[in-house]
């Protein structure tokens, strides 16, 4: 964490909210918000205390008891008025979070519009939450189940999806009845307090929703709480490890979407133009700072020739700082993931992979003091080098060749990550070969990034993910649910006694 600097302190300070309240933390421990593209401070986000952590999770724990009693068409009338609201301020939201992140403002508000879909299907969240009903299951006795909420619920979010993913957890535990605890990242939280602003001009009561700051104290204390129920994470592979074990040990439901390294195959009859255009995009869009980038690619059979199309494609883009128009990649999101990324780059070149296209270091005037690295592509990749067996999260892709479609499946598969995967080609017969026989949670065809849409769940696997369900759709019910079952016998003044039964069967 940052000590204030002189320029930081007079740069606007990140609130807390707490019972429905912005408030200013009483801490002593401050973190500045750079723009990765200038180095300018824009704000101070505080690591909040033990004790406001902890008021803000009793200030949840007290509007439980009334919000889970509020109607589901109420509670879905709030998020009908919130989706309006975030389209209304579009433009804003993805202006703040290219600011903080680096993202371009197409990106931006693709980050922006990815998480409105999920808060517009947590408007119809009545038609998931229905229990289920089987009429005299013995002699005038019903059974039913009702899905009731767990209570106090919690998310911890990472800093490439500042705007989606906050919206992918609490509108869904919110909408289900529950209350919720929020930690943005330290590293970009200002695009996504102004959703929290936005969440209570539509009408979420206060103390539903709160929001605290801070790093592995606050992430601990919230796996550690023992009045919080649930709690959802997005993290690298060895963090989301610890912090699930942590959180289930403390008896908590957990899911946790960790770390990836997604392949694409690509086979010699695929559309060459569209593929060429889907993976240059799907590698260094964003900077390669997604959990559903691209770092992969298994060349085919004569698809490996098209490496120099590839190269030439990815030449093409533009680096500039994110409010640039026309800019492809912008920067990376501080001076540490610049460094990170550089350092495996070189580490590429002494494992004897070979540098096709080298992006680092490249001149963007204006923006001099940028985090910017530009499309980087190495060919002739194995496993066991640094860039293949680490997840890099910069603008950089691995080529891999292979002889047919059977050893590029078994190459996908030996690797432990299962979050997400692509193939490319025109045949039928070889998609639905690798839709079956591949071993990856999240599958595309001729669709780089295959992130499904929210009536959907999202169903990375392996080591990609921990828990069982997946964040929004069917599964996320489930997951911010309790079922409870219920057997219910009436009886009125007419009913004839059959006297005491001491079995376990009900006649």
């Amino acid at each position: 964490m940052n000590a204030p600097t002189s320029s930081a302190v007079l740069a606007p300070t990140v609130k807390l909210l707490i019972g429905g309240q912005f408030i200013e933390s009483k801490t002593t421990e401050w973190r500045d918000v750079v723009n990765p593209a200038t180095q300018e401070v824009l704000a101070r986000v505080p690591f909040a205390t033990a004790e406001e952590i902890d008021a803000a999770v009793a200030s949840a724990k007290e509007a439980f008891k009334t919000w889970k009693k509020t109607p589901i068409g109420t509670r879905a009338r709030v998020f009908l008025k919130y989706q309006q609201l975030i389209r209304e301020n579009m433009a804003e939201l993805a202006a703040i979070l290219t600011a903080e992140q680096g993202k371009t403002l197409p990106d931006a508000e693709g980050d922006v519009f990815r998480g409105l879909e999920v808060v517009e299907h947590a408007a119809s969240i009545g038609n998931l939450q229905l229990g289920e009903l089987a009429n005299n299951v013995a002699g005038g006795v019903d059974t039913y189940t009702l899905m009731q909420p767990l209570g106090v619920c919690a998310g911890i979010t990472p800093f490439n999806f500042p705007a989606m993913i906050p919206l992918w957890m609490f509108p869904m535990a919110i909408a289900t009845g529950n209350t919720f605890v929020l930690k943005p990242s330290e590293q970009d939280p200002m695009v996504t307090m102004r959703l929290v602003e936005l969440a209570l001009e539509a009408g979420i009561p206060p103390g539903v929703l709160n929001v605290i700051h801070g790093g592995e104290m606050a992430v601990n204390a919230i796996c550690d709480h023992k009045d919080i129920k649930a709690v959802s994470f997005v993290g690298s592979t060895k963090v989301g490890t610890h912090l699930y074990n942590r959180a289930t040990l403390a008896g908590k439901r957990a899911q946790c979407m960790m770390g990836a390294k997604n392949h694409a195959i690509i086979l010699p009859d695929a559309n060459k133009e569209q593929s060429l255009n889907a993976i240059a995009g799907a590698a260094f869009g964003a900077a390669g700072q997604r959990c559903m980038a691209l770092p992969v690619v298994v060349l085919v059979g004569e698809a490996q020739q098209w490496i120099p199309d590839l190269v030439a494609k990815a030449k093409t883009l533009k680096i500039n700082g994110g409010t640039e128009k026309g800019t492809d990649v912008g920067p990376v999101v501080s001076c540490a993931a610049l460094a990170r990324v550089e350092g495996l780059i070189e580490r590429g070149i002494a494992d004897g992979a070979t540098l096709e296209l080298d992006g680092r270091k490249p001149v963007v005037p204006g923006y001099e003091k940028g985090n910017f690295v530009g499309p980087t592509i190495f060919s002739n990749v194995k496993p066991g080098m640094a860039i293949y067996d680490q997840e890099i999260f910069g603008p950089v892709l691995a080529l891999v060749a292979a002889a047919d479609i059977d050893e590029a499946i078994a190459f996908i598969n030996d690797n432990p990550n299962g979050n997400g995967t692509a193939i490319f080609t025109q045949s039928g017969a070889a998609a639905r070969k690798f839709q079956e026989e591949i071993d990856v949670g999240q599958v595309g065809i001729n669709v780089p990034i295959p992130v499904p849409v929210p009536l959907f769940s999202f169903s990375g696997s392996r080591a990609s993910k921990l828990g069982d369900l997946g964040p929004y759709g069917k599964q996320v019910i489930m997951f911010y649910t309790q079922t409870k079952t219920v057997t219910a016998r009436w009886f009125d003044d007419s009913t004839t006694s059959h006297g005491v039964n001491t079995t376990i069967s009900l006649k």
